[in-house]
């Protein structure tokens, strides 16, 4: 597996210089999938030198897709990381995976996309999609919008030949005229709207679909070194905490970002990017994974999820929300000053 070491080495290279009070670095491997939104805190963080703040040193590990991604946890090949919200639940029954925070809110970012010389005919009569290939990535975010989709145009799954693609065989058969409809995430939507006139047909937000991205740990690592997986997160939400704050900088280094992993993104696609997918600071986590008394909102959104991956087969049950979602971790970054301090020092006040 290739395994890109992000640490003093990658500073010198880059130019940056220690920062004051930097502390002995701490190996924490981090996994991903590349070139896309939720991953941008952990790029600027590279570039900023503040891995280096809280003492750690990631490993990252890149994968093209979720369910590779959380079966490669059953190695320990990596320690946390971000991923969707299916292979979450994936992760959580299968592998012991714990969620811990929210990447962001991309019910819009996940769309059943339609070629532009077939989008007018099946825009005007969504029934038509019956017998028609879907083309997308199962057990995925984009797998769960497309079938809610679905329903809201009152067909049911099997209406349509879903075929399992990756995100980058999917662009590359609509793009040359091997398939109509297909389920992606961003930034793969922006891509087939360049490069085929393709068009939303319909999003998970459309559908009543709420499509979270998740950030995870393995259970064990958690037990072992829950300090350090407190500083991961601290190092998360100062990311989307400095880019809400320098949004010009913040997308030109996406933009770098996106090219590192193999996708060239255009400005105006940075710019949907950003405007599309809501992201959330310390406080604002909190209160979407506050229990109080009775279940919280990400228990709800998670629970859903769960009961997709239940209906399609992909899990026996869906596991129950507590068993698997924490926010004991961002409990952890309020609880302590400097951590906090790190971690909101950007956010509006």
């Amino acid at each position: 597996m290739k395994r890109i070491i992000a640490g003093v080495g990658l500073a010198l290279t880059l130019g940056l210089a220690a920062p004051a009070g930097a502390q002995a670095q701490t190996k924490i491997g981090v996994s991903y999938q590349p070139s896309l939104y939720w991953a941008l805190p952990w790029h600027y963080a590279t570039v900023k030198g503040w891995w280096k703040e809280v003492g750690l040193a990631p490993e990252f590990s890149t994968f093209p897709a979720g369910a590779p991604q959380i079966a490669a946890s059953a190695a320990k090949s990596w320690d946390v990381g971000g991923t969707g919200s299916v292979p979450a639940v994936l992760g959580a029954v299968r592998f012991n995976i714990l969620t811990i925070g929210i990447t962001n809110d991309e019910s819009k970012a996940n769309a059943m996309m339609v070629r532009g010389d077939k989008f007018d005919a099946i825009k005007a009569d969504p029934k038509s999609l019956k017998g028609q290939r879907l083309l997308l990535t199962t057990n995925s975010t984009a797998d769960f919008a497309a079938r809610k989709c679905l329903a809201k145009f009152g067909l049911a799954s099997n209406d349509m030949q879903f075929v399992n693609l990756g995100q980058a065989q999917i662009v590359t058969a609509i793009t040359s005229n091997n398939g109509d409809v297909a389920g992606v995430w961003a930034p793969n939507t922006y891509t087939l709207e360049d490069r085929a006139n393709a068009k939303y047909l319909c999003s998970g937000a459309d559908a009543g679909a709420i499509v979270p991205g998740a950030l995870i740990v393995r259970a064990d690592f958690a037990k072992e070194r829950p300090e350090d997986v407190a500083k991961f997160l601290a190092v998360y939400l100062r990311g989307w905490s400095w880019a809400k704050a320098n949004m010009v900088e913040a997308q030109k280094l996406a933009l770098d970002f996106y090219k590192q992993g193999g996708l060239e993104a255009t400005a105006k696609a940075m710019e949907q990017e950003f405007a599309l997918r809501p992201t959330f600071g310390l406080d604002e986590q909190l209160k979407l994974m506050a229990r109080g008394s009775g279940a919280s909102t990400v228990d709800g959104w998670f629970s859903e999820i769960g009961k997709f991956m239940t209906e399609v087969g992909t899990i026996p049950t869906s596991p129950e929300a507590k068993s698997y979602l924490t926010d004991d971790f961002l409990k952890r970054v309020a609880a302590d000053p400097k951590l906090k301090a790190f971690a909101t020092e950007f956010d509006k006040k």
